[in-house]
């Protein structure tokens, strides 16, 4: 009986470990150039699939009114606070990694291969846009 009750006490305590190994929450972005905080980026989970929306500019002076004019899809002259810049990524099989989808680079228009890793115990999400064997990965902060 105490073997059960110390398995239940230690999934309730661990349990919520567990969920912060998910790219799910909210998150600080920086800016690639000069490292300051740039966007908050919401990203939720349907149906096994991500998708991430910018929910608040951070750099002083951003324009809260901000549209994605360099976008050439259907976000074009959308609103960059709402915009959605992370799609489709899903869980790779056996590993806390998301792959498949695509992110949006707002400020280029262009659109990349998207890989998620959470790392430091989830309090932090590497986020690599890539083009082929080409390209970067951000680290993002969780704030929520």
């Amino acid at each position: 009986m105490f073997k059960a009750f110390a398995a239940v006490v230690c999934l309730a305590v661990t349990a919520p470990a567990w969920a912060q190994m998910s790219p799910v929450g909210l998150w600080k972005s920086v800016d690639d150039k000069t490292g300051e905080p740039k966007s908050e980026i919401r990203i939720t989970e349907q149906g096994g699939e991500l998708s991430g929306r910018i929910e608040k500019l951070l750099r002083p002076g951003a324009d809260p009114a901000a549209r994605c004019t360099a976008c050439t899809d259907e976000r074009k002259d959308q609103p960059m606070v709402g915009l959605e810049i992370i799609r489709g990524a899903r869980k790779a099989e056996g590993k806390e990694v998301w792959e498949g989808g695509r992110i949006l680079d707002p400020e280029s228009g262009k659109t990349y291969n998207l890989r998620l890793t959470p790392a430091e115990g989830g309090s932090k999400l590497d986020v690599r846009g890539s083009v082929g064997p080409f390209g970067r990965t951000q680290t993002w902060s969780r704030v929520q």
